[in-house]
This record gives C-alpha cells, sequence and structure tokens, in this order.
C-alpha cells in the first residue's frame, strides 16, 4: 500500500510502516499490530477482507468468516468499490479471486453484474465457461464484454503481428538470381552496400535480390488447432484474436479448428473472432488425435503449411496414433508447431512426457505469450529455429 498518510495519522502514535502491515495483515487480533484504521483505510480493508479475510471473533469463539454474500446487489457495490480503491490491474486479479474462491460465477449470468465488472481475458474464459447457460437477457451483454476485451487484445498485437508476418512472407519468397523485371533494387543495394566505390559513386552488386513471378504467387497455409478444455481458456481467446489477424492477411489462407473429444471447424467466423468464441465450448475432455487427423485430411500443399497445436497435451486419445500423426506431417513437408499456452499466465501446467515425445520428433512445445508469438510464427513461416523461451 503507497500514497501519504491520512491526516488522520499525524496524531496516531503507529508509524506508517505498522499502518501498511494492519492493511496487510487484515486485523486479526493475532498479528501484532494493534493498530487501528479509519476513514479510507477501514473501507479498504474492509474490500479485502470480504474476499481474503475474517472478521472478528464473535462472542462464542468462532470466527465469522467473510464474504460478499449471494445477493446481486452486495457484490455490485463491492466492485464498485474495489474499483474506487484498487488499480485497473488489481481489481482484475481481485474479480478473479472473488469468482475462484467464491463461487460468483453464476452471478455473471445477471446483466447488471457484467456491466459492473473490468472486462478481462480471465473474465471472457468465464463467461465462455457458463455456455448454454447464459439466458438469452444476458447473451447481448456477454457478447460486448467480450467484444471490448477482443478489440484492446486486437489494438495491442494485430498491428505487429501483420508487420512481422509480412516481413517473413516477402524473404521466404526472395530469389537470389531473380530476372530483370523482377529484380528488388532497394534490398539489393542494400545487401550489397560494402561494394560501394567512392569513386564512382555507386555500388556494385555482386549478388541481386528479387521476387520469382512463381514464389510470389505461393500462399502460406496456417493451422490453428486450439484445445478448448477448461484449463485452455486464455489461449483459446489469445488463438481466436490471432485467427482473424491472420485470415484478415491475403497472402494466408488461415484455418481454425477447435476440439476436445469432438473436433469443431470454425474457420468460416474468422471474420469475426467474438462469433469465434462464441462458437466454442470450453470444458470437457481431450482427443488431440482426432483433431490433428482432422487437420492433416486438409492440407494440400505441406511444404508451405504450418500447423499449430495449441494444448497442454493432457492427450485423452490415442498418444501413439496422435505421434505418428506428428511425425508424417512433418516428414511431408510442414513446419510443426506445439504451444503448451498461448497466454500471459505464465508456465503452464503439460504433460510431460508428451511434450517430451513431441520434441524428440522436432516439434519441440513450449508456451508462448501472445507478444512472441508474431516473432514464432515469422520463424515457422522462414523455416527457422523456433524462438523458444528458456522458461518451459
Amino acid at each position: 500500500m503507497t500514497g501519504e498518510p491520512l491526516p488522520t495519522e499525524s496524531a496516531d502514535p503507529a508509524p506508517e510502516r505498522l499502518r501498511r502491515w494492519r492493511l496487510v495483515l487484515g486485523g486479526d487480533r493475532a498479528d501484532g499490530t494493534g493498530c487501528a484504521l479509519s476513514g479510507r483505510d477501514a473501507a479498504m480493508d474492509a474490500t479485502l477482507a470480504a474476499l481474503y479475510g475474517k472478521g472478528d471473533r464473535p462472542r462464542g469463539g468462532r470466527d465469522r468468516s467473510a464474504g460478499l454474500g449471494a445477493s446481486a446487489p452486495s457484490v455490485a457495490r463491492w466492485l464498485g468499490d474495489i474499483r474506487t480503491y484498487f488499480p485497473s490491474s488489481v481489481v482484475q486479479v481481485m474479480q478473479r479471486d472473488a469468482i475462484d474462491r467464491l463461487g460468483l460465477a453464476s452471478l455473471l449470468l445477471e446483466p447488471e453484474m457484467l456491466e459492473a465488472v473490468e472486462a478481462d481475458v480471465h473474465l471472457v474464459g468465464t463467461l465462455l465457461s457458463l455456455g448454454k447457460a447464459m439466458p438469452e437477457t444476458t447473451r447481448e451483454t456477454a457478447r460486448a464484454v467480450v467484444r471490448k476485451v477482443v478489440e484492446d487484445l486486437e489494438k495491442r498485437l494485430a498491428a505487429r503481428t501483420r508487420a512481422t508476418l509480412t516481413g517473413a512472407l516477402d524473404r521466404s519468397a526472395r530469389v537470389s538470381r531473380p530476372r530483370h523485371h523482377d529484380i528488388d533494387w532497394n534490398r539489393t543495394v542494400a545487401a550489397n552496400l560494402r561494394h560501394y566505390l567512392p569513386e564512382f559513386r555507386t555500388v556494385v552488386p555482386e549478388r541481386l535480390v528479387g521476387y520469382g513471378r512463381a514464389a510470389r504467387s505461393v500462399r502460406k497455409e496456417v493451422v490453428l488447432c486450439v484445445d478448448q478444455s477448461g484449463s485452455m481458456a486464455a489461449s483459446v481467446v489469445h488463438a481466436s484474436v490471432f485467427g482473424a489477424v491472420l485470415a484478415s492477411m491475403r497472402s494466408i489462407d488461415t484455418r481454425l479448428v477447435v476440439f476436445d473429444t469432438a473436433v469443431v471447424d470454425l474457420t468460416d467466423q474468422l471474420d469475426d473472432p467474438v462469433d469465434v468464441l462464441f462458437g466454442t465450448q470450453l470444458g470437457g475432455g481431450t482427443d488431440i488425435n482426432r483433431a490433428l487427423a482432422h487437420c492433416q485430411e486438409r492440407i494440400t500443399r505441406p511444404a508451405e503449411t504450418v500447423v499449430v497445436l495449441i494444448s497442454d497435451l493432457y492427450e485423452g486419445g490415442i498418444r501413439d496414433e496422435m505421434l505418428k500423426r506428428v511425425a508424417a506431417m512433418k516428414a511431408s513437408g510442414v513446419q510443426f508447431v506445439t504451444l503448451l499456452a498461448l497466454s500471459d499466465e505464465g508456465a503452464p501446467a503439460y504433460d510431460r512426457d508428451h511434450a517430451a515425445a513431441l520434441s524428440a520428433l522436432g516439434a519441440p512445445a513450449f508456451a508462448c505469450t501472445p507478444d512472441l508469438f508474431p516473432e514464432v510464427m515469422a520463424a515457422a513461416i522462414e523455416k527457422r529455429p523456433l524462438p523458444i523461451p528458456d522458461t518451459v
């Protein structure tokens, strides 16, 4: 807790450090601070206690557990309070903890609750997991919440993704012996600057750089194969946004496949990632082998195809068949990428045996942040080593 001491604290013998420890420890008689709070500090402490703490011991010696109660008005007031006292990043963490610790997911089915919360990726995942339980009166409000998060992600990620992949596509199509009309003079000059002759004020191009006509017409195919089990909620959100961005690039044919024990192809909805997200169904089992079979059957140009499997690899299908399928795709020329997560949530839980087996096939499995994803895709398109982080 930071900030200038409150005016009432000047007469209080407790130092600022003791006040802060009191806010951290929650005011139980055993916390040892002996510090009383008032004003804004007391109100802030009450919002924290409602979620994390316990109240004073009532007579009889039993702890009175804190909580937000079951009523929507009390939750709405609490949501307003935390937005008053804490920054947005902290509000999102507290909302997430309230949903997880106090079972408030059912209250998100009420439109007034959705209007009160701070929208973030975790909230979108919770809404999607509610799925068919969401009444029609709430669905439009939920779509508005999801659209806000999606638009924020697109603003953050789209421009950099397009720029990075456009450069990778250009480099992958570059030829070193172009015909005269296909010479890229800007890159040719840049590649030969060390051959500049000052006495003639010119560059001698020992190496020509250009784009072959046939190479320019070759489109890349990207297949995003996304696990929609409950633990992959944030990855599903980010994959949907990236799928829409990739689909907007004319030089890439993009396919989006989501799966649990069933497989759903959402490619025809990629023009709107919100429709994609509401087409998913978070939860259920996992059959990676079946999903990869669906993707493999639709690959027409293996040498120009990148398959991105986004899954924690807890396979419920046929493990050996899954590995054989990956090996067959790689042998045919497919660039195969395995992401254990596509999110900012840190190192995920995943099946280490399956990850090791995929790595042995030349398809290393690693967690990827949304900011790193464009670089991973660029490397896959150019068929160069992937920028694998050290965290997993």
